[in-house]
Order: C-alpha cells, then structure tokens, then sequence
C-alpha cells in the first residue's frame, strides 16, 4: 500500500508541506509508504485541449505531469496539498492537476484514478480554505475516487511552517486524515482477499445540453 502527496506549493518545505507531512507521519505508522511529490518553482503548462493524450495514452509536453503520471500503477491513494491564493488552490498546481487527471487515463473510458482514495488538504493565512478544498475535491468525483475524509474540513492556518505546527486543531485533522485513509487502505487489501471486487464502470456517455 502506498500514499502519493502532491505538494502544489512554489514553497518546497513550506506551510503545506508541514500538513502532508503530517498526513504522511500517520500513515507511515499505520504501515502505509508515502512519497511527497513536490511541483516545483518552473513554470506548468496548462491543458491545450488536443486529445493527443487519448491516442498517445500520455501528455504531449513531456514534463513532471507526465512522470508522475505514468507512476499512477504504483498508489492506492492520492492527497494533494495547496495554499490558499485568492480563495482557491496556487495556479500552477491547477494548470498540473488539469493534465494530470486528464491525460493520465489511458483513454476517455479507462480511468487510471478509478477506486483509488482521494484527498486533498488546503493551508491558508486566514481565509478562503474552504472554497480552495471545494475545488480540489472536483478532481476526485469525476473521477470514480471515493474520497476520505476526516474530523473537520482539511486545512490548516500559519504564515509559517512554525505557525502551522502551533494550529493543534489543524494538525489533528491531518492525523485524522492519515489514519481514515490507511484504514480505508486496509479494507480495500481485505476485501480482496475475500472475493470483493473493484466496481466496473458502464462506458461512459457523453452529451451536451442541447442533445
């Protein structure tokens, strides 16, 4: 069982990474493997919209989005981790999670991310956490993803890395966090060796609103 965190702060081992941190410290103890996979300062390219994704089976730019997705195979579970810019996640975690959930499935009815667990934990000064933990929750639901929760929404409040660790409550949550996701883990192993089977999805169908 292994825990992918993806840290989408410009800030290696800021705010945000003190939360992972925490996520990964509860399910290490629970026996799970964690890697914090950090974005970088270089600049992200967004989503173009050229489905060459879907004929290729990986992402025309050949960057960290397409490293990381050609990895999914090796986690149970993904936790994203972001600050707080303007009431949403950084632009530049977006502009990755975009390519990232779109061009990682092999095609438009082969989802990679499928009945693996999702989280996401936001860290803020002050306010907007909680719009920015709405709209990373998106990745997870239209992607098959059951999504973990914990004892209060995912987010952590400091300026610094030290302000963080000072936010018991925040911190707690974190924890939380970590030990739902390894039991969730756990049952998932369990069922399988017992005969329970992954959901199989109907093909999708596509449509608009005008058909």
């Amino acid at each position: 069982m292994r825990v992918l965190l993806i840290n989408g702060s410009p800030n290696e081992h800021g705010c945000t990474f003190t939360a992972l941190s925490e996520v990964a410290g509860s399910l290490n103890k629970n026996g799970v493997d964690t890697e914090i996979f950090w974005i970088g300062k270089k600049v992200i390219q967004g989503c173009i919209a050229c489905f060459k994704c879907q004929e290729l089976g990986h992402c025309v730019f050949n960057d960290s989005v397409r490293e990381l997705a050609s990895r999914l195979d090796e986690f149970g579970g993904i936790v994203i981790g972001s600050p707080v810019y303007y009431a949403g996640p950084a632009g530049s975690l977006c502009a990755f999670l975009d390519r990232f959930f779109f061009s990682g499935d092999s095609s438009a009815n082969e989802s990679k991310f499928a009945n693996k667990l999702g989280a996401c934990v936001v860290s803020c000064r002050r306010g907007g956490a909680t719009a920015a933990f709405d709209r990373l929750n998106k990745y997870f639901t239209i992607k098959n993803m059951p999504i973990v929760s914990s004892q209060y929404w995912n987010q952590v409040h400091g300026f610094t890395p030290d302000d963080v660790r000072k936010d018991l409550e925040g911190m707690q949550t974190m924890r939380t966090l970590g030990e739902n996701m390894a039991y969730l883990l756990k049952c998932i192993e369990a069922g399988k060796k017992v005969g329970v089977h992954e959901p199989v999805h109907e093909e999708i169908t596509f449509t608009n609103f005008i058909r």
